[in-house]
C-alpha cells in the first residue's frame, strides 16, 4: 500500500509534509516550520509524529521540533554536519545513509549549498523526494552557506533522479519563480503553459507543490543551466554550466 502524503502549510509560505503508513500506523514529518498547524493536521487524522526528518537547521524548518517531540515522543533525525544546530536531534545522518521507514528504504542525499549540511530524503519505492530548500518548483534555494558550485552540484544530483519522481520542497515560491524563469526563457512553450497554470492555482489559493523532476527539466532554468539555449539567453554561450547557474542565481537574488 502506498504511503499517504499530506502537505501542511505553515508560516505563510512554508510547507511541512506528513508521511503516513496506514498498515503500520506510523508517521514521519518532514521539517517543522510551526508546531500548531502540524499538530492540528496530525490530530485531525489520529496520527502520531513518530519521526521528524530535518532537511537543514534553519528555524523555519525546525521551529516545531521540540513541541512535537514533547507531545508525541518523536525521534528527530537530521544532517550530521548540522547536528549541533538542530533542536532535540536524536539521530544524525549523512550522505548515503539508508533510513528504514515502514519497511521502505529512505536514502539520504547530501545537497549542500543553501546550508553546508543540507540533505534531501528520497524514497525510491514510492518515487518521492523531500528536498527542503535546495530545489524549488522552477527555482532553487539561495546560496547562504555553501558555494555556487556546491549548489549547482546539489541541484544536478536531484535532477538525476528518475523523471517521474515527485518533489516536495519547503516553500510556496512557484509564482515568483515562474515570473523570473520567463525572463530567461520567454519562448519556452512548456514554461509558458506551466506559468499560466500556476497563476490559476494561486488565484484559487491552491498549492503548486509537489512538482516532478521531469517537469523541472522542462521548465526550471536552474536545472537547465547546461543547455545551450539557456547559456545563450544570459549571454554566456560556451561557458561551463556551473558559471551559468551562478549567473542565474545572482540574477534571481536581484529580482
Amino acid at each position: 500500500m502506498a504511503l499517504e502524503l499530506v502537505q501542511v502549510a505553515c508560516r505563510g509560505d512554508n510547507y511541512a509534509v506528513l508521511i503516513h503508513d496506514k498498515t503500520l500506523g506510523v508517521t514521519a514529518v518532514v521539517d517543522t516550520p510551526a508546531a500548531e498547524p502540524i499538530m492540528a493536521a496530525l490530530d485531525q487524522r489520529g496520527w502520531v509524529a513518530n519521526e521528524i526528518w530535518t532537511t537543514h537547521h534553519h528555524g523555519d524548518h525546525t521551529e516545531g521540533h521540540l513541541a512535537l517531540k514533547a507531545r508525541y515522543g518523536s525521534v528527530i533525525i537530521g544532517p550530521r554536519a548540522e547536528a549541533d544546530k538542530i533542536p532535540g536531534i536524536d539521530r544524525s545522518v549523512s550522505d548515503g545513509a539508508n533510513l528504514r521507514f515502514a519497511g521502505r528504504d529512505v536514502l539520504v542525499i547530501a545537497t549542500p549549498g543553501h546550508t553546508l549540511g543540507h540533505v534531501a530524503y528520497y524514497i525510491p519505492d514510492e518515487g518521492v523526494a523531500f528536498v527542503g530548500d535546495t530545489l524549488f518548483a522552477m527555482g532553487c534555494g539561495r546560496v547562504m552557506e555553501g558555494t555556487m558550485d556546491d549548489m549547482w552540484r546539489s541541484v544536478r544530483k536531484l535532477a538525476d533522479l528518475p523523471a517521474q519522481t515527485l518533489i516536495y520542497c519547503g516553500h510556496e515560491y512557484t509564482a515568483a519563480n515562474a515570473r523570473f524563469s520567463l525572463t530567461i526563457e520567454p519562448n519556452n512553450p512548456d514554461l509558458k503553459a506551466r506559468a499560466a497554470h500556476v497563476e490559476r492555482l494561486r488565484a484559487q489559493g491552491l498549492s503548486t507543490i509537489p512538482t516532478t523532476i521531469g517537469l523541472e527539466l522542462l521548465t526550471n532554468p536552474f536545472v537547465r543551466a547546461e543547455l545551450d539555449s539557456v547559456k545563450e539567453a544570459v549571454g554566456m554561450a560556451g561557458k561551463p554550466a556551473s558559471a551559468v547557474f551562478a549567473e542565474l542565481r545572482e540574477r534571481k537574488n536581484r529580482a
